[in-house]
């Protein structure tokens, strides 16, 4: 058989050698054109770009490497398979093998001058039983070959269609797949190197220019994009509607304005808590304007890179006016927008700053110009640039406030589109009662407990005690009936949240009591009293002391008929102590301090002697005294309604307004009462809720 079969290694090839000669040709020949184009392309310009020199040295150790894994891939050929590859002559494949049936079939590679003769299992050659069954042919044409294979199969008697299958592979093995990698990453180089400069295309050599673009979201009605929010979808927020309305309609009839000789803001920020609808309304604008609308979060502009906050906004800018007439929205613009600080860093300011200023910049600098308009929100107002806020950048600051009851009221109407088991405005005055100081967020996180309470009990609607349960779950967390209390610590709690409720129902200014209770609750409260505030803009010096003595009918309860004191009371504690120092710092409600107020910034330096500071201290913990002094006199007084309360307490564990009249007759002073629609037109003050936590 060695007479017919030679064993010859691939890297003996000589079909090899040429193909890297070839490859090698290629690589100078690819270079040279590179080198060639560049020069003609830089005629006129600095040729020592350092660039350009850098991009020859990436090609030429790429194709360094690729050459030092071809060569070794040749020199060990058989490191990934043990078996020796034979390579056989046409003769000893027509005769040996062809004639003989022997062959299964041939395997052709198009981008290579040999072919694989595979053949059957158990093949026998020149009378013996052989175990290898691949074998190698050099060829010099692929299509000759095979018409040339045809011809000998019609000389041997080999009817048309029963001769040996020719199979083409195009798979690349690793060399080969190196090189293809290596070539097609050098024409993308020479491609995009060329183009550089001027071009429109969205890659460059510049390592920076990806991270360098503003990763903004466009929603273009051009392109049919923009069917969400409309402004019918916005409950509530009447007046900002109508300030943000007038932005859509100058985009939409500019004329009208101009011969008006009106001129539109050129910006506007949408200011007010989390919650209250200032993202929604801005996809509103989004939707309503039909012009190009390019959002971007105020985070995204500033990463590790130096300068790459000012370069993203330059980009944002100037994809702006290519869209000219659009809008520009930046929400959370406080994470680039806080005040710049006198004393920054040596050489320049932060990073931070040159956003700041680059966006200062663009919105109203020499160069900047008509047709963007500036939309932006922020929770975070008082930590704005002033330069940020004044007239020709920010014009117009729209307040978003808390809902009022007429507003809460629209925002349950658009929420209970749950299926429930009446119509939503049979629900909607009540629930609007129920939730004072309750944002657009929390109102539509209180419809969706209440879907998920009726799915929870299996229930086919929702039903007026499932959104009772949403309200609670909200305000107080979770009943956790449970937990494991003692009835002496329960005791505690029933006569702590009795004092808060009688403290309430006696005097004058307090507001209407909704509901108390001793179910333990999953934000550690072991107790609360909800309360309905009345929405209002003033409080009169009474009005903070009372609310003060509010806070602490629960220590002074405890004190009184255990004569001892807990850790319970700790949460009253803090908010009666701010009250009382808002009262002598702030409000200018104390004598002996005077008419002055301070404020609560706690990083700047204080514009007070230690003198006045002690005097402020000494008078808040004298404001406290008094209130305690007062809450433990009516206590006291009342303490037979004390002990009713508690003891029902105990026994229901929940009273609402109409169980408390019951129980202890009515206020004293007048009936509380949850206020009716027509008293609202202010906006709402922030949740009145009492907890005692453990």
């Amino acid at each position: 058989m060695s007479n017919y079969l030679r064993k010859i290694p691939i890297t003996t090839s000589k079909k090899h050698n040429i193909a890297v000669h070839k490859e090698i040709a290629a690589v100078n020949k690819l270079i040279l054109r590179y080198t060639h184009s560049q020069k003609n392309e830089n005629d006129g310009k600095n040729t020592d770009d350092p660039r350009n020199a850098m991009m020859i040295k990436i090609m030429m150790a790429i194709f360094t490497v690729y050459l030092t894994v071809y060569v070794i891939s040749m020199l060990f050929p058989n490191a990934s398979n043990p078996e020796d590859m034979r390579y056989v002559s046409w003769n000893e494949f027509v005769h040996l093998m062809l004639a003989k049936g022997e062959v299964e079939e041939i395997i052709a590679r198009p981008d290579l001058d040999i072919v694989t003769v595979r053949l059957h299992e158990g093949a026998i050659i020149k009378g013996r039983k052989i175990d290898q069954r691949t074998y190698h042919m050099n060829i010099a044409d692929l299509e000759r070959f095979e018409q040339k294979l045809r011809e000998a199969e019609t000389k041997l008697g080999i009817k048309p269609g029963h001769g040996v299958p020719v199979v083409y592979d195009r798979s690349l093995n690793a060399p080969e797949l190196i090189l293809f990698l290596f070539f097609a990453g050098l024409l993308a180089l020479a491609y995009f190197g060329r183009s550089k400069g001027g071009s429109k295309s969205p890659i460059s050599l510049d390592m920076f220019s990806q991270i360098k673009r503003a990763k903004y979201t466009l929603i273009d009605p051009l392109i049919g994009q923009g069917k969400g929010v409309r402004f019918k979808d916005v409950a509530g927020l009447k007046e900002a509607k109508q300030e943000v309305m007038e932005f859509v309609d100058y985009l939409k009839r500019p004329d009208h304005y101009k011969n008006l000789g009106a001129k539109v803001p050129k910006g506007a920020l949408l200011l007010g808590p989390p919650g209250c609808g200032k993202t929604m309304l801005a996809k509103a604008v989004a939707t309503e304007s039909n012009v190009p609308f390019l959002s971007m979060n105020g985070s995204e502009f500033i990463e590790m890179i130096g300068g790459l906050g000012a370069a993203r906004v330059r980009d944002l800018f100037k994809e702006g006016r290519k869209r000219s007439p659009c809008i520009i929205y930046i929400d959370e613009i406080d994470a680039i927008g806080r005040k710049r600080s006198s004393r920054g860093p040596e050489g320049g300011g932060d990073e931070g700053e040159q956003t700041l200023n680059q966006l200062l910049v663009e919105m109203d600098g020499i160069g900047s110009k008509e047709g963007v308009l500036m939309l932006a929100s922020t929770n975070r107002a008082d930590i704005l640039d002033k330069a940020l806020l004044r007239p020709g950048r920010f014009d117009r600051h729209i307040l978003i406030d808390l809902p009022t009851l007429e507003e809460r009221k629209e925002i349950f109407e658009q929420h209970l589109k749950i299926k429930l088991d009446k119509e939503p405005k049979h629900y909607s005055q009540k629930m609007a009662h129920l939730t004072p100081g309750f944002s657009g967020a929390d109102i539509a996180n209180v419809c969706n407990e209440a879907a998920l309470h009726a799915a929870r009990n299996s229930q086919k609607v929702v039903l007026e005690a499932d959104l009772d349960y949403a309200v609670e779950r909200v305000v107080g967390g979770t009943e956790k009936r449970s937990h494991a209390i003692s009835p002496d610590e329960k005791k505690i709690v029933a006569y702590h949240e009795a004092g808060h409720a009688l403290i309430g129902w006696l005097l004058p200014t307090t507001d209407a009591l909704l509901k108390v209770t001793i179910v333990p609750r999953t934000n550690a409260a072991l107790g609360f009293a909800q309360y309905t505030p009345t929405e209002r803009y003033l409080l009169s010096k009474q009005a903070l002391f009372e609310k003060m003595c509010l806070g602490l009918g629960g220590r002074v309860a405890e004190s009184i008929v255990f004569n001892s004191i807990t850790t319970g009371a700790q949460n009253d504690l803090d908010k009666v102590t701010k009250i009382a120092n808002a009262q002598v710092r702030q409000y200018g409600m104390n004598d002996k301090v005077g008419l002055v107020s301070f404020s609560e910034d706690k990083n700047s330096l204080r514009p007070y002697s230690n003198k006045l500071a002690a005097l402020m201290e000494t008078e808040v913990s004298r404001l406290v005294s008094d209130a305690y002094f007062k809450t433990e006199k009516l206590l006291k007084e009342n303490y037979n309604k004390l002990e009713l309360i508690a003891e029902e307490l105990l026994k229901k564990e929940s009273l609402n307004y109409e169980e408390m009249v019951k129980l202890i007759g009515p206020p004293p002073n007048g009936e509380k009462r949850a206020v009716e629609m027509y008293e609202f037109n202010s906006p709402v003050d922030t949740k009145n809720t009492d907890s005692s936590k453990n």
